[in-house]
């Protein structure tokens, strides 16, 4: 082989293993970004369940315009996206945390209101 195409040869080896790199890149971004999308769909579910539970009255199991009192089924207090768990319950406002299980990602809160409108806190979920 003359050295032109050694060159060549060399020159396709590194282009291979930098478009190997950036892909690699661009899946482990997905993969964060689809667990990010996943945990913030079951907060939405999760607060949907407490402010049905706010606004239910007590004859019928609820909390009567209240928080206080609220607890999750297991089959919503855990899955493969992560774990949930509820707290500072009050009258008129209750704070859900989604601690995702890949422990690298963090975790998501969300503050649900006396209307049922919820805010999402990013700052402790790493990107």
């Amino acid at each position: 082989m003359g050295q032109q195409q050694l060159l060549l040869i060399i020159l396709g080896v590194i282009i291979v293993g930098i478009a190997i790199a950036v892909g690699l890149s661009l899946f482990s971004a997905q993969s964060v970004q689809a667990n990010k999308d996943a945990i913030i769909n079951d907060l939405n579910n999760v607060a949907a369940y407490c402010y049905q539970y706010k606004i239910r009255p007590t004859s019928m199991g609820g909390g009567q315009n209240s928080y206080v009192g609220c607890t999750l089924p297991s089959k919503l207090a855990s899955n493969d996206n992560a774990t949930y768990v509820l707290s500072a319950a009050a009258v008129g406002s209750i704070v859900i945390t989604g601690t995702s299980t890949t422990a690298a990602n963090g975790s998501i809160k969300s503050t649900l209101d006396a209307n049922g409108k919820a805010t999402l806190d990013f700052s402790s979920f790493v990107q």
